[in-house]
């Protein structure tokens, strides 16, 4: 488990994180949303004891961070942005370092160096030296040290970060399955991030908590949810109808594809007599979508000022 208390921190006139209180539970995958800039980073190293903070607390596994750090270091793996350091060292020093850090016995250390080396495909890079690794396999190098002891607790900071999208695959694949037994915290500028792994958010700009939600219910807040999309050809000749439908608030027509989306009135499903009124005028419709939502239109309206709180939901 993760918990903060108001967690602070300053840096002279600037708060770069500002009274946050979150927490995530065993089972749960927690994304730390928020634009660039927004104070993930610093939340994140404050929670994993590498910075201090101004005021408040940080715990994890029940553990203060301040006051038990190395019992709360132990419960917790952590993926820094930018892991992992030491460049000269190849994959096999660095990796067997963390196990001596670690003070794990060497039989068991040896062993889950295999098994993380096999989780993440690093088997053929065991020999080179970090520096000489792409991107997307550094990125891989440091989950690895992260998830070497075992922990009940992850944070990594954008995981996938550099890698292609097969690789992206098979680490979502992988912290999916971690989930199960484990509390994670991932922090993310990216929404397909939140959409392949995340059971709740909690949304940060300028520091501060904006909202602490499941994916659905901020996706429900999209003026997009329930509307109706569709695409046919000839379709705008049945735009004036679709407007006197008693459960349509608004139509919109996309200038690039001609697609159209028609907008319910609170409350209102429209699913039903939109395809009604299509098939009475015989239109052929190649493809049409009942909308959940588009959590990148919430996000830009809660992270620049157009609402000033969205917490509630939690």
């Amino acid at each position: 488990m993760i918990e903060t208390d108001q967690l602070t921190r300053c840096y002279g006139h600037l708060t770069a994180v500002d009274a946050l209180s979150i927490r995530a539970e065993p089972g749960q995958v927690l994304g730390l949303l928020g634009p660039n800039g927004a104070g993930k980073s610093t939340a994140m190293r404050m929670i994993a004891g590498f910075l201090a903070p101004t005021s408040g607390t940080a715990r994890v596994c029940g553990y203060d961070i301040r006051r038990e750090p190395l019992k709360a270091k132990r419960a917790l793996g952590y993926l820094p942005e930018g892991a992992p350091s030491y460049g000269e060292l190849t994959v096999r020093e660095f990796l067997q370092f963390i196990v001596r850090m670690r003070r794990l016995k060497p039989e068991l250390g040896y062993r889950r160096i295999d098994e993380v080396v096999h989780l993440l495909q690093l088997d053929d890079v065991m020999e080179q030296c970090i520096d000489t690794l792409s991107k997307g396999l550094r990125r891989r190098v440091g989950l690895a040290q992260a998830i070497l002891h075992d922990p009940p607790v992850l944070m990594l900071d954008e995981p996938t970060d550099g890698l292609d999208p097969n690789q992206k695959h098979a680490v979502r694949q992988l912290i999916d399955v971690m989930a199960r037994e484990r509390t994670i915290l991932i922090s993310t500028h990216l929404l397909e991030e939140v959409h392949a792994l995340c059971n709740r958010v909690v949304i940060i700009a300028r520091g501060k908590l904006l909202a602490d939600a499941t994916p659905a219910e901020l996706e429900a807040r999209s003026r997009y949810h329930g509307a109706v999309s569709f695409s046919a050809p000839g379709s705008g000749m049945s735009q004036e109808m679709l407007g006197r439908l008693p459960q349509v608030a608004a139509i919109e027509v996309d200038p690039l594809d001609g697609r159209i989306t028609v907008f319910p009135k609170p409350g209102a499903r429209i699913l039903e007599p939109v395809e009604t009124l299509l098939r009475e005028q015989g239109l052929e419709v190649s493809e049409i979508q009942l909308e959940r939502g588009r959590l990148d239109e919430v996000f830009r309206h809660i992270t620049t000022g157009g609402e000033d709180h969205v917490g509630a939901l939690a």
